[in-house]
């Protein structure tokens, strides 16, 4: 849906693209690399992983292990492992320019930077013996990726390095975070600081329009409208839309309040001259159970956040043993934490961030960015300076 909104949204506005062929912009050259390839551009060493779930995904951990200036590369330095939201992929902490982009910024100073992919999305799309043309292979929601690609991502890179991790999500990194190490005291005791960038875990007040509107429809016609695999997977689409649409000066205008209207407002943090590489990368697809899942956590009544409710008392019965799915609850994690959020955020509304954070029992530090959208704690212009300075200087002070 996001892709078609801004695709009708563009003709609407501006008709066939050759009417403004003179003012296009150069591309960014990061539109037509893949994660690898974006890390090697700018000069960084790089390493593919692949790690086995419980249930057998294969998913990709992306390894940036030390700075461009080598940092002593021989040299064990602390970890950390940064996991992405709904619909993107690590690329999201490569996005910008290295002294704008966590996963650069950590490396440079001094950490052994890990990156982990969700199933379903572009760089884990490999299953053991399914195939993604399968039902099977979509039946799973955040569930999944909380309580089988977490642990088996952590566990791989700390098996790997031999040292325990920070773990920053953003978005739906954090919601699996929450959900992991509440769940999983012995993934938790794996975990020195849990940063969380635009907290999420419930949703109940969301504001971001093209996901209320979809939300909004009767769980019904949901599923024959998305079907039953996946959700916006990355396509060819992308980048023919960040080639030929959002590299342009007027065009940009449209993608610009698109952003706005899913994320929110905060125009001053938002870097243009990458729009082109955000949208070639994005959206990068998740299962269509997920979005199914979030459906049914946005209209709960109270706040509240359930396993996946498979539909019947007997299917819940088979996964859960008890009938009604069971609900997660954040006192039982054991992790320090700390927070920023926006009230400029679509996504994680400062409501449904309020009545999470009494819940967390070692909150250590929280950060409220007046004007910050979803998008400004990964991409935005002054990001170092409100958030990830913050975040380097925490993880030196832990002992």
């Amino acid at each position: 849906m996001w892709r078609l909104v801004i695709a009708v949204f563009m003709i609407q506005v501006l008709g066939t693209e050759g009417i403004f062929q003179d003012i296009d912009r150069p591309e960014n050259p990061e539109v037509q690399m893949n994660v690898s390839q974006i890390i090697r551009y700018w000069h960084y060493p790089v390493e593919e992983h692949e790690v086995k779930t419980e249930d057998s995904y294969i998913l990709t951990l992306i390894r940036i292990p030390y700075g461009r200036m080598g940092n002593n590369a021989s040299a064990q330095r602390p970890v950390v492992f940064l996991q992405h939201g709904l619909l993107v992929t690590c690329t999201t902490w490569v996005s910008n320019l290295p002294n704008n982009s966590l996963g650069f910024l950590l490396a440079d100073e001094g950490f052994d930077v890990w990156m982990g992919n969700s199933r379903g999305s572009t760089y884990s799309l490999k299953h053991a013996f399914l195939s993604t043309n399968s039902k099977q292979y979509w039946a799973f929601s955040f569930d999944e990726l909380a309580l089988y690609d977490l642990p088996a991502s952590i566990d791989y890179v700390v098996n790997k390095t031999g040292q325990k991790i920070y773990y920053v999500g953003h978005s739906q990194g954090t919601l699996t975070g929450f959900i992991a190490f509440s769940t999983l005291p012995k993934l938790a005791e794996e975990v020195k600081v849990f940063f969380a960038l635009a907290p999420v875990f419930y949703i109940q007040h969301i504001e971001s329009l093209p996901l209320v509107l979809l939300l909004e429809l009767p769980i019904t016609s949901l599923k024959v409208l998305l079907g039953d695999k996946d959700f916006l997977p990355d396509t060819a689409f992308n980048e023919v839309l960040a080639t030929n649409g959002c590299d342009n000066e007027i065009i940009d205008v449209a993608c610009d309040n698109i952003l706005f209207l899913t994320f929110g407002f905060d125009l001053e943090n938002l870097n243009t001259s990458r729009i082109d590489v955000y949208v070639a990368h994005n959206p990068a697809g998740t299962s269509v159970q997920n979005i199914l899942h979030l459906h049914q956590s946005y209209h709960e009544i109270e706040p509240i956040l359930q396993a996946y409710d498979w539909g019947n008392p007997e299917e819940n019965l088979a996964h859960y043993n008890q009938r009604i799915p069971p609900a997660y609850n954040l006192s039982t994690m054991k992790v320090p934490t700390a927070l920023w959020s926006g009230l400029s955020d679509f996504l994680a509304d400062p409501k449904d961030v309020s009545n999470a954070i009494p819940q967390i029992p070692e909150m250590i530090f929280h950060k409220i960015l007046p004007t910050y959208n979803h998008l400004d704690f990964v991409l935005g212009v002054n990001a170092p300076q409100k958030i990830y300075y913050e975040i380097i200087k925490m993880i030196k002070e832990t002992p």
